[in-house]
């Protein structure tokens, strides 16, 4: 895909977008992109959908320093990115991880904007337990970053699904999974998000799915997600929190029946 630049709350935040039909807006969650989020999904939105993929300022960058986070700016950066499509209808949009959550502010401060909505493994606020792990993850990037990436792909996925990639496989994933200025912004943000004041406010039709092994984010505040939106629908997967990668094919069906 190729890459256009769009700015928003003083940050350049790239953009892809592809395809054609009616706009399908993919927002990713922390210390991802959208392609590492989003693009072996591709395939199957954009035969129908003008496909919209941001970054969060930062995210595609190892060395750039994007300053403070804040929800509100992110907010900001995915409604610049919905609105480069120049569509003239509004957009549906899948949210993942911290993306639902931004998903989630944006349809409630711009609901003209947003068609349907699908929040996949968000949450409301967090809980202690939920900062205690935030925390932790944010120190071992401090500290030891080799534990920080094994520790981030623990959380990530089953037990089953772990042990099914074997020791070769699971080094790989753990390998992978690094981090970069906006990262840490990220994982400092998520600690302090809390939507509660806002969330009710979401008047598209929304879909929620939670992920029932989910050890990041577990389930119950997906729950909580869907209890907070009138006009929401729940799907609970068996999946780790990387229900993108573990359950891709179950997650695609879900969002596409929801979306037609």
């Amino acid at each position: 895909m190729n890459v256009q630049y769009v700015e928003a709350a003083g940050k350049r935040v790239p953009v892809r977008i592809e395809g054609e039909g009616p706009g399908l807006l993919l927002v990713h969650g922390t210390g991802a992109t959208g392609d590492a989020n989003f693009g072996h999904l591709l395939e199957s939105f954009t035969p129908d959908h003008t496909t919209i993929v941001p970054d969060y300022a930062g995210s595609d960058d190892d060395t750039a320093d994007p300053g403070e986070f804040a929800l509100d700016q992110l907010v900001e950066q995915v409604v610049a990115a919905a609105r480069a499509a120049e569509l003239d209808e509004p957009v549906d949009v899948v949210g993942y991880s911290l993306g639902a959550v931004v998903t989630a502010a944006a349809a409630a401060k711009y609901p003209n904007l947003f068609r349907r909505v699908v929040l996949v493994a968000g949450w409301v606020t967090m809980d202690p337990r939920q900062r205690l792990v935030f925390d932790l993850w944010r120190r071992l990037a401090d500290t030891d970053p080799q534990a920080y990436s094994r520790f981030v792909t623990m959380l990530l996925f089953t037990r089953s699904f772990m042990n099914g990639l074997g020791d070769a496989g699971l080094e790989e994933a753990a390998s992978g999974t690094g981090f970069t200025p906006a990262t840490l912004r990220q994982i400092d943000l998520n600690s302090r998000i809390d939507i509660s004041d806002s969330v009710g406010d979401v008047v598209a039709p929304t879909l929620v799915i939670g992920c029932s092994h989910d050890q990041l984010i577990p389930v119950e505040h997906a729950r909580q997600l869907h209890q907070a939106i009138g006009q929401s629908d729940y799907v609970e997967l068996e999946s780790g929190h990387l229900v993108v990668v573990e359950k891709s094919d179950e997650l695609v069906k879900h969002i596409s029946e929801f979306l037609k």
